[in-house]
């Protein structure tokens, strides 16, 4: 997601002092390549773009630290410390090194975000979470703005050992790759979302927006941000989501993160409905077996026509 940003920044500066190029430093074997370049079409389809790892004589990391080094420029990184990593508010990410061989487990050192779950506090900790339109805008009573409301639930949750994902996946290149990702904030936020979501959505649409986000993934992870396509949805998901206001409290202990608490006022739960007692007259249990019986003929006709009844 950083990459449109850093894409239309790139396209605005250069249109600033007249550049006809644009350069990035992803690697020849990487989905950020692609990422970066169809959002330069997208924006300025007349620009260059100058990829030094598919044009210049880098064929690795250490080559580039090598360049690097030559050139006096500043590198977080050695040859004994060769990750490749990748941060911004929402995620850190490692690939390279002990990861390329999926067999290894991730060095405890390694991770830069969040405490292991294994040293993360005893005691638990409760967050409560404020959304407005789908949109999280507080914690605990705190209004902040998107960026600082990340920034702050990644220190929080970073210390209870939040939002480690360890995976395997499937680059637009065509290779199988592994990587680690610390996502404490997102995490947080995304849980709480949903979880409100499960109040607020009914079952159609929930199914149709979970049929779509998945789409919506695949648009974001090629690159295609800035596509019609992605737009469209974009305002589906404002639209399904205008409804999902409320707070959902979360208990934070040693890398899970567990719902204690969920409430919004247009929320579709009814207890007096959903009971299992006796309560409001809105629901007639004899109603039930009249849709069984018509929910289910098809399967009943199926099964006298293979048992010739």
């Amino acid at each position: 997601m950083a990459r449109p940003v850093i894409a239309k920044a790139m396209v605005d500066v250069a249109k600033e002092v007249g550049a006809d190029a644009v350069a990035h430093g992803c690697t020849g074997k990487g989905n950020d390549q692609v990422r970066f370049e169809l959002a330069f079409f997208a924006l300025n389809p007349k620009l260059h773009v100058v990829a030094p790892w598919r044009e210049w004589d880098i064929r690795g990391r250490e080559d580039a630290i090598e360049y690097a080094k030559k050139h006096n420029v500043p590198v977080p990184v050695t040859k004994k410390s060769i990750y490749s990593r990748d941060r911004n508010l929402w995620h850190l990410s490692h690939e390279g090194d002990i990861l390329e061989n999926p067999e290894n487990e991730p060095k405890k050192d390694m991770y830069l975000m969040s405490l292991d779950p294994e040293d993360a506090p005893d005691k638990p900790e409760y967050l409560e979470i404020g959304i407005e339109a789908g949109i999280p805008i507080s914690y605990n009573g705190n209004h902040l703005s998107p960026a600082n409301l990340l920034a702050t639930l990644n220190e929080i949750g970073g210390r209870h050992g939040i939002g480690r994902i360890d995976m395997v996946e499937n680059r637009l290149v065509g290779m199988k790759s592994r990587g680690v990702y610390e996502t404490p904030g997102g995490t947080i936020l995304t849980t709480a979302v949903r979880e409100l979501e499960s109040l607020t959505l009914d079952r159609e649409t929930m199914q149709l927006k979970d049929t779509l986000a998945i789409k919506y993934a695949e648009l974001v992870y090629a690159g295609r941000w800035f596509d019609p396509l992605k737009e469209s949805l974009d305002a589906f998901m404002e639209k399904v989501t205008s409804t999902t206001t409320g707070s959902v409290i979360l208990k934070l202990y040693k890398g899970s993160v567990s719902v204690t608490s969920r409430k919004s006022p247009f929320s579709l739960y009814r207890e007096d409905i959903s009971s299992f007692e006796e309560g409001s007259g809105i629901y007639n249990q004899g109603d039930a077996a009249g849709f069984i019986r018509l929910y289910g003929l098809p399967i009943r006709v199926r099964a006298m026509q293979q048992q010739n009844l």
